[in-house]
């Protein structure tokens, strides 16, 4: 008997439209351009007679090219991979196997989001064009393809242990919630989130376009005479009209700044919700584009644990999860984006983790770490700072003189701050005060730990510590040579105690 090919498919048909007005709002731009460039020399009417047909052949080709893009790709799901072929003119297959997909993500974009579609994501955990996607699915179809994928990469018993309750017949448990940020909390967090942002966009935007401006943005002679008038007015209201003037001038870009920061912030965490389900933890957030993300509890490496120099005196701080899979392009998950403590704390029980307990022996790096480390940078900006005094006619030759003095002044308050501590079952790695972050890693969970000594380290008998998670990396510097040898006998043993891939194949979370 032979065994049916699995059926190719198309996405869905909804998503031509999207993919036509998407084309279409790149066009506008171009279009708009071109027509100030055409149209600035008069004749208006002759000239739009005359480029109008072209536009309109521009439009058609576009809707062309979409709707043939949409024909040409499917995907299609197998017992052992998924493929996806698209492609008018050269085309492409793309097979995945299911092993190596590590977790699979919905993004929703405003426009898809109108027309009910999703753009579902499969994370490989290269990155880049090793990624894989595909755009767009109708909301019923991409979770069931999530799903679907999710069963033949863990196999169907998996799948059963962990979406069903213990007795039979039983419906899946509802998802709990861990974390949610409502319209105010996002609001109060955007406060925190200052950017200048939005200056540097409409400078670099000023630059680019600055043929359709009356002037050159950047001739100060020019914005001199321009302000002459004003600026004599101004200075006959005497010196406390011009302080005036100036902080008024810095209030209006820190409102840019606050502005910017609060509309960043409610695009990304607006309705952010973090849930724990059968399949691990789910976070949905966006108000323009929603993603929506599952973490399988498996596959969390590690924790970060951080905060800011305002947000940490008003007690609040920020956790991300450090993933096999990739969310946009990196590792690390945001779990809870700004929160207090005690709603922290029930996140990292859930991950399997725990917080530093009390009584945790913390050490510092050596301060002959510190001390080569603030020699090394002398040796560039000493003799820097000799020649720019020697040749320079006036203060520039401080700069050098200055950064020597704060790559000194950071080497002390790096000694002071950063400390690390290996437990049981994690390792702790302690940086900064002024915005303090706290690293935990498990032990069982570790890859791979080496000891790097160079020359210098060599002959002051201090070594750094490499740590190795599948999610990313961790090092531990200036740790004295014997203690960096205690703590790789002691990681090593704990590793080769547990066989990760077993662990894997549970499918839940590891003690730790």
């Amino acid at each position: 008997m032979t065994t049916r090919e699995p059926e190719a498919r198309r996405t869905d048909p909804k998503g031509f439209v999207v993919r036509a007005v998407t084309m279409l709002a790149q066009l506008v731009i171009p279009l708009g351009v071109a027509a100030v460039t055409i149209f600035d020399d008069g004749g208006a009417s002759a000239k739009i007679a005359w480029a109008m047909p072209f536009v309109i052949l521009l439009i058609l080709a576009n809707l062309v090219i979409a709707y043939l893009q949409w024909t040409r790709l499917t995907y299609t799901v197998g017992d052992t991979d998924i493929r996806v072929e698209s492609g008018v003119l050269a085309r492409a297959a793309r097979s995945v196997p299911y092993e190596r997909i590590q977790d699979i993500s919905l993004e929703q974009k405003l426009l898809p989001r109108l027309f009910g579609l999703v753009e579902v994501k499969f994370e490989t955990g290269a990155g880049g064009k090793d990624d894989l996607s595909l755009t767009y699915l109708s909301e019923a179809e991409g979770e069931r393809l999530r799903e679907l994928v999710r069963e033949r990469r863990e196999g169907p018993a998996a799948t059963l242990a962990t979406d069903t309750a213990p007795d039979a017949g039983q419906r899946p448990a509802e998802a709990e919630v861990l974390f949610a940020m409502g319209p105010k909390r996002v609001l109060t967090f955007g406060l925190f989130e200052f950017s200048l942002v939005v200056v540097a966009v409409i400078g670099g935007l000023a630059q680019q376009l600055d043929f359709l401006l009356p002037f050159d943005l950047w001739d100060f002679d020019e914005w001199e005479q321009r302000l002459a008038g004003p600026g004599q007015y101004l200075s006959g209201l005497g010196p406390l009209a011009q302080f005036a003037g100036l902080l008024f001038a810095l209030l209006t870009l820190a409102f840019v700044g606050v502005a910017t920061g609060l509309v960043r912030t409610a695009l990304r965490e607006w309705n952010f919700r973090l849930e724990r389900t059968a399949k691990g933890l789910r976070r949905r957030r966006g108000l323009l584009t929603r993603t929506d993300l599952v973490m399988p509890l498996h596959r969390v490496q590690a924790l970060r644990l951080d905060t800011g120099f305002l947000r940490r005196h008003f007690g609040w701080h920020g956790l991300k999860i450090i993933s096999l899979a990739s969310d946009s392009g990196g590792a690390n998950h945001d779990a809870v984006p700004f929160g207090r403590m005690e709603e922290i704390h029930p996140v990292v029980r859930t991950t399997g983790f725990s917080l530093p307990p009390e009584g945790t022996q913390w050490d510092r790096a050596l301060k002959s770490y510190r001390t080569d480390k603030a020699l090394l940078a002398a040796l560039y900006l000493v003799p820097a700072t000799i020649v720019a005094a020697l040749l320079a006619n006036n203060w520039l030759w401080i700069a050098p003189l200055a950064g020597l003095l704060f790559l000194l002044a950071e080497q002390y308050w790096r000694w002071k701050h950063d400390y690390r501590a290996l437990g049981e079952r994690q390792l702790y790695s302690r940086h900064g005060w002024f915005s303090p972050s706290l690293a935990i890693a498990s032990r069982v969970k570790l890859q791979s730990v080496e000891i790097a000594q160079g020359p210098l380290a060599q002959m002051r008998g201090y070594a750094s510590l490499h740590l190795g998670l599948a999610g990313g990396k961790l090092r531990v510097h200036g740790m004295p040579l014997s203690e960096a040898r205690r703590w790789r006998d002691a990681l090593a043993e704990s590793m080769a105690g547990s066989d990760f891939s077993v662990l894997l194949e549970k499918k839940g979370a590891p003690a730790l």
